[in-house]
């Protein structure tokens, strides 16, 4: 799952991140207002941390047009203003929840897994292409009856496959959404980690799903 992080507190922000990503959840983040909507509408978030205070462009304007535009992902607020009318109105510019600062890092986790499941309970929560099952909620995956155990990495990388399934995958889109922008090794890691998921997802079967697109990415579909 991704997470988009618009919060300016540059110290906040890493924690944030960092938190995030323990948990499993690929996450990218964006320092000012105007930044974080022009991602969040460029991009597909499972779920969007917002900040109130932003430079550019406030958070309570950036939600306002990310639901002007369609976009439905769940948005959890971030601020230091703690009056009823001020959650009040975060909420009625198409916040789904309300954290005040200071908090817990604990309760930012708590919230998130909270919308995320609330996010997926109107569509299907799964993942799928031919007889492979990924269920982003759970972290589990399976191949007709077998279940795959995946490291963290593997998951993520699966997961980005699958949500492009079908379209080829550059090994920079990988990098970006599997290790972060941040990510400064060598890019012949995509094809370790291709490897490792072939040999988990693809060995035994006679449709093979993990395709590779020379000099481009790869691709997953079900052609043999």
């Amino acid at each position: 799952m991704r997470v988009l992080v618009i919060e300016d507190e540059v110290k906040l922000a890493e924690l944030a991140r960092r938190s995030l990503e323990e948990e499993g959840y690929r996450t990218e983040v964006a320092l000012d207002g105007d930044t974080g909507l022009a991602l969040a509408s460029s991009e597909d978030f499972d779920l969007i941390i917002l900040d109130w205070l932003l430079p550019k462009r406030d958070g309570r304007l950036v939600c306002e047009t990310l639901r002007a535009l369609g976009n439905k992902a769940p948005i959890l607020m971030l601020t230091a203003r703690a009056s009823v009318d001020d959650r009040i109105a975060g909420l009625d510019a198409g916040a789904d929840d309300y954290l005040t600062k200071p908090f817990a890092f604990g309760e930012l986790l708590a919230r998130s897994r909270a919308l995320l499941r609330r996010g997926q309970s109107g569509a299907s929560p799964y993942l799928t292409i031919a007889d492979l099952v990924l269920n982003p909620a759970t972290r589990r995956v399976r191949r007709g009856s077998r279940e795959i155990i995946l490291t963290v990495r593997e998951f993520a990388l699966l997961e980005v496959l699958l949500r492009y399934s079908g379209k080829v995958v550059t090994r920079s889109m990988i990098i970006e959404r599997v290790w972060n922008v941040d990510f400064e090794g060598d890019s012949n890691v995509v094809d370790v980690y291709i490897n490792y998921l072939r040999n988990k997802v693809d060995r035994g079967h006679s449709v093979k799903l993990i395709h590779t697109v020379r000099g481009v990415g790869y691709r997953l579909d079900a052609t043999k």
